[in-house]
């Protein structure tokens, strides 16, 4: 049986991080994996995250399974930091997922049951891993006009009028904030009248947040999927912790469903519990726990959302340096949108050549789109990269 098996396609983001390590250079610069690191290329561990864990071991008295859905405790206090109650909780299913991955495959598998001829509509581009899990599932796919590379903004022209034209019942996968890979994000207007389009056609959104904190701040970030689920019937919600508590490898995500009507909470919550037990029975536990008692706890949230708001600050301190030195490098506002963008990611809209020149010549990596990680860079290596892009670029 074996025997039949072929080579899978390579992630192309880890044979980038493949490629990195083995590398002998010294001064290489890793932009391509999507983690945040400090200014000595580390990933570390938050003081909240480190003060629960420690509380837990004094407290935890057992290992056995939480419910199909997780912990209650979990998906109240994530849903309150997410929707902030703007939705009332009796059209509110919820189940824990192993990271925002499981959230997103999760909903796509309960639109399979639910509408199995519902097509997915991805921006163009997305997270490689929306379009990969939705051939895999076997379900049909589309793109709408999201990003355009000659200015580094959004084609919202382009955008509002595909949206317009999608169908009633189709999924619409939407970015919370963040967007990822370009870093290029909606105004609160635009917003508006995506929401706007989407009521007139009756297709349905999907939103996957999962930079909740890196952007605007925690409410700014969570503003567009806030207005999703107060004023559209119904929607899909996947959302990670992985990034904004810095628990990559806990797996702890969160699906959220919202009915259009609360008759209908009951049998959504049952299904998403029955596909839960289908792909892994029980969620993981530890980071939701964990998660839970920093959202619980006045001290342990205050401190968190202290460290969350300083990576935020730094990322928009790196992006401001960077745009600014290439300004000064190049003799052009080429790049100015850099300082535009939020959260970990932008597209620089060179060519893969200049992508690969880039990597040979100077050691930089980044995947071959141009998403770079703009938390790949620090204070000391933002000059070098603005060097190697000026020189390639010419």
């Amino acid at each position: 049986m074996l025997s039949n098996l072929t080579a899978q396609p390579q992630d192309k983001i880890l044979a980038l991080m493949g490629a990195y390590r083995a590398d002998p250079r010294e001064g290489k610069i890793d932009l391509g994996v999507g983690v945040y690191k400090d200014a000595t290329g580390a990933t570390p561990i938050m003081h909240a995250i480190k003060s629960a864990e420690e509380m837990l071991w004094q407290v935890q008295n057992t290992k056995s399974y939480v419910g199909l859905a997780g912990d209650p405790a979990f998906l109240a206090a994530m849903s309150e930091l997410i929707l902030d109650g703007v939705v009332s909780a009796d059209r509110l299913s919820a189940v824990a997922t192993p990271g925002g991955t499981g959230a997103v495959r999760q909903a796509l598998e309960l639109v399979k049951i639910a509408s199995p001829k519902a097509t997915i509509w991805l921006s163009n581009p997305t997270w490689p891993n929306h379009p990969s899990i939705v051939k895999y599932l076997g379900m049909p796919l589309a793109e709408y006009r999201y990003f355009a590379s000659e200015t580094g903004k959004v084609n919202f022209n382009g955008m509002l009028e595909d949206i317009t034209e999608i169908p009633a019942g189709d999924i619409v996968l939407l970015h919370g904030c963040c967007h990822n890979p370009t870093g290029a994000n909606l105004t609160s207007e635009q917003e508006d009248q995506i929401i706007s389009a989407l009521a007139v056609s009756g297709a349905i959104p999907f939103v996957d947040i999962a930079y909740q904190g890196f952007g605007d701040g925690l409410n700014a970030d969570a503003r567009f999927t806030r207005k999703i689920a107060s004023q559209l019937p119904e929607c899909l919600i996947a959302a990670s912790c992985s990034k904004n508590f810095g628990i990559y490898r806990e797996r702890t995500g969160i699906l959220m469903a919202i009915s259009p009507k609360n008759s209908l909470q009951a049998v959504t919550q049952g299904n998403m519990a029955f596909l839960n037990r289908q792909n892994f029975s029980f969620p993981p536990d530890h980071g939701a726990r964990i998660v839970t008692m920093i959202l619980g706890d006045a001290s342990l949230r205050s401190i968190w959302a202290s460290e969350l708001e300083q990576t935020r600050l730094n990322m928009l301190g790196l992006r401001k340096q960077l745009a600014d030195e290439l300004r000064q490098r190049m003799g052009s506002d080429r790049f100015d949108f850099l300082a535009t963008h939020r959260g970990m990611f932008s597209r620089l809209g060179v060519s893969a050549e200049v992508v690969e020149t880039l990597r040979a010549e100077f050691g930089v990596y980044m995947v071959g789109d141009s998403r770079i990680n703009i938390a790949g860079l620090n204070a000391q290596t933002v000059p070098i990269l603005a060097n190697a892009l000026a020189q390639t670029i010419k």
